[in-house]
């Protein structure tokens, strides 16, 4: 059951309904990894991580994430070709994928974008920019108000 993003009241998800958005963390670097899913869990995320690109697919199946955050580099099966599998893949495809990568150049950017990436966020980035970011790609809003109107309280008239 996912966990509610009341933990943390200052939180920029503190006012979204539950259940909190889910966050798959691509990284094989062990403190980076860790660094990032401390932050994002403290911002009110439910976060898995993942090792590489096999890892990162078996637990993108498994978990269907709202938004997986992709280190390009990893061992194995790199994260280019885990996102090329992932956007191939009709129960993945709508899984929205950021690259998180040391390769800051522009070029690698619209590579990340032509092997299927929908964003792309150079590292080193700060964890406060980073969910900055995350919540544009996942387009997170308020609580929205509910479908029926609310009548105003009448003002008492003397």
């Amino acid at each position: 059951m996912p966990k509610s993003s009341s933990s943390n009241p200052n939180s920029p998800l503190a006012s979204r309904p539950k259940p909190r958005p889910a966050i798959l963390l691509v990284e094989d670097y062990d403190d980076a990894r860790e660094m990032y899913r401390d932050y994002l869990e403290y911002a009110g995320f439910d976060v898995q991580t993942a090792r590489d690109g096999h890892e990162a697919l078996a637990k993108a199946r498994e978990v269907m994430p709202d938004l997986i955050l992709m280190d390009l580099s990893l061992p194995g099966m790199d994260g280019w070709e885990a996102t090329r599998v992932l956007k191939k893949d009709p129960a993945t495809r709508h899984i929205v994928v950021v690259a998180l990568s040391a390769h800051a150049l522009a070029a690698e950017g619209e590579r990340a974008r032509l092997a299927g990436c929908d964003g792309f966020i150079a590292k080193p980035c700060l964890p406060p920019d980073l969910v900055e970011e995350m919540l544009g790609y996942l387009k997170v809003q308020p609580q929205q108000p509910s479908a029926s109107p609310q009548r105003r309280p009448r003002s008492r008239r003397s």
